[in-house]
């Protein structure tokens, strides 16, 4: 009985991070039109107007600056007690070849699909174990269990993401924190051109190996979210804020909640597949730089 009455008095504030576009703004609209007191970020602050007229705060939260983090965490501490549901969802896709990527930006990657969501979740923790209850949202990607070329390092990333949910979901269930990882697959948000501009790369050498290859991949990831075959199987960034709901309000979330039908089709068809079968199959879709 007193477990029960420390959760309903529990915060139930929920910090969403890359609330300017894209999944974050769908979800902190989504959830704030369902009674969920909703604090919505960007790195400045700025670009959350829409946000803050459906009853959303607006805060500014950077996911690469650690005094950005603490006083974000800070303010909701300060005006609900804690921050009780975390959605990491804050990231970008860095594409290149493993090679022609510099090691800059092989680094932002990491520190802000990685790094950043980690340091979030260190500075959300203390205050869901002390009222028993929280709960962290991640958003990962179907790329979190599958890799298509030229997308190594966000693939990398994403991995990383689920291993790390993985984890965490073990250690703090016992303090009445729950972990759920979201796993999106072709999702129509701008994801797609936001990734190919990313594709600016110096060459390799004056002879670019990987020029031919780099166009390719750019204009592959354009047409999978606009008109290729896979864009019919897309999503809605509204179904992934459905999903969110449904695992902060479940009593039991599941660890994963796939969202689309390219993701079911994609993290099927990788899961049948030998690793040799995966390559042949990537090859129909992509040229292998240095053949030819």
């Amino acid at each position: 009985m007193a477990s029960e009455m420390q959760t309903a008095k529990a915060s139930k504030a929920v910090l969403v991070t890359g609330c300017a576009s894209g999944i974050g703004k769908a979800t902190a609209l989504h959830l704030a039109a369902r009674g969920w007191p909703v604090y919505a970020t960007s790195r400045d602050g700025r670009g959350l107007d829409e946000l803050t007229a459906a009853g959303c705060t607006a805060l500014a939260l950077d996911v690469n600056d650690e005094a950005s983090m603490v006083a974000a965490v800070a303010a909701v501490t300060a005006r609900e007690g804690a921050v009780g549901v975390l959605v990491n969802n804050a990231g970008y896709s860095q594409s290149g070849a493993i090679e022609a990527v510099p090691m800059a930006r092989v680094r932002a990657q990491f520190e802000t699909n990685v790094f950043g969501l980690v340091r979030l979740t260190q500075l959300v923790l203390p205050g869901m174990r002390a009222q028993r209850w929280g709960k962290v949202v991640n958003v990962s990607s179907m790329g979190g269990k599958l890799t298509f070329p030229g997308g190594g390092y966000y693939h990398a990333t994403k991995h990383a993401v689920e291993a790390l949910s993985d984890a965490l979901r073990f250690e703090v269930r016992g303090f009445g924190v729950d972990v759920a990882v979201i796993e999106p697959g072709l999702i129509r948000s701008g994801f797609g051109k936001a990734a190919t501009a990313q594709m600016n790369i110096p060459a390799v050498g004056p002879d670019d190996p990987y020029g031919a290859f780099h166009a390719h991949v750019a204009k592959a990831t354009v047409e999978s979210y606009e008109r290729g075959p896979l864009a019919r199987l897309a999503g809605e960034v509204g179904d992934v804020a459905r999903a969110v709901e449904k695992a902060i309000t479940a009593s039991k979330p599941r660890a994963r909640y796939t969202v689309s039908a390219s993701a079911k089709l994609l993290l099927s068809q990788r899961a049948i597949l030998s690793d040799a079968a995966w390559d042949r199959f990537l090859r129909g879709s992509f040229p292998s730089p240095g053949e030819g």
